[in-house]
């Protein structure tokens, strides 16, 4: 098993009375599997992700439970523990480049922040497989994207920059919080074909975290839905969409809009 999660709670320390983001999640993942999350703004998801990732260590947050990725429990790491993990064995993609990405370095070296920080590569290696990694992730004309800005790419590109640098170093598992949200539906169905096809090539297991189940359904093999910070209902996708045991699951199927097909599998309304 590449990550098993046990009850997991993340609970706010810094209002008079204490509350929980994230209450006794647990999930389980193979190598190469894709899962999605999906539930409403608030309902915890992207909490559950940053704390796997280890992104909110603070005085005020109480993380519990277990995360063994591999056997070893990130939530037990120290921060220099954690970071040999942080950008080579796990990655996460986040939902809004332009807040991601620093406005002032160029593409290729944002690309190769991992390769500095993992490897002992010389500058031309360091070029080389940042490069690689932006064919993987279906970035044309990496050589002339390598010394733009972030401003200079469209909305697009700056995303699949984003899949790069979290790519560069092949991790094992890829969380990908909402990294369609901000794209039109065209560029969305894009991205997910690239996410598709890197799960093919690479056998990377993809942690995929949405409010949009139509999203959720054409790239995921199983499907949790979590409201108020606990799992309501999970299961595989033909279970949830098409047998959902939850009135809140049945709820968030019937909200969703009339959808039509897009290239790539997407629905979108």
């Amino acid at each position: 098993m590449l990550l098993n999660v046990e009850h997991l709670k993340v609970e706010f320390h810094d209002y008079t009375v204490p509350f929980a983001a994230v209450e006794d999640f647990s999930l389980s993942m193979g190598e190469g599997e894709m899962v999605g999350i999906v539930g409403e703004s608030g309902s915890g998801k992207s909490m559950t992700a940053h704390a796997l990732m280890g992104l909110v260590r603070r005085a005020q947050v109480a993380i519990s439970g277990k995360a063994l990725f591999d056997g070893s429990d990130l939530l037990a790491m120290s921060r220099s523990q954690l970071r040999r993990y942080q950008g080579k064995e796990l990655s996460i993609i986040f939902q809004e480049p332009m807040t991601s990405l620093n406005p002032t370095m160029k593409i290729g070296r944002q690309v190769e922040d991992a390769l500095r920080i993992h490897t002992r590569l010389t500058t031309q290696q360091r070029r080389q497989r940042a490069l690689e990694a932006m064919a993987l992730a279906g970035l044309p004309d990496g050589e002339k994207l390598y010394g733009c800005y972030p401003h200079q790419l469209s909305g697009g590109m700056r995303q699949r920059v984003m899949i790069a640098a979290a790519l560069v170093l092949h991790p094992r598992l890829l969380i990908a919080d909402e990294p369609t949200t901000a794209l039109d539906v065209t560029i969305q169905a894009q991205i997910l074909d690239t996410l598709k096809e890197i799960n093919r090539r690479e056998g990377t297991a993809i942690l995929f975290i949405s409010h949009d189940l139509g999203v959720v359904k054409a790239l995921c093999q199983r499907v949790v839905v979590m409201r108020h910070g606990l799992i309501v209902e999970e299961g595989t996708i033909d279970q949830v969409f098409y047998h959902p045991r939850e009135e809140y699951t049945r709820q968030l199927i019937a909200a969703r809009p009339t959808r039509r097909k897009l290239r790539g599998g997407v629905e979108h309304g």
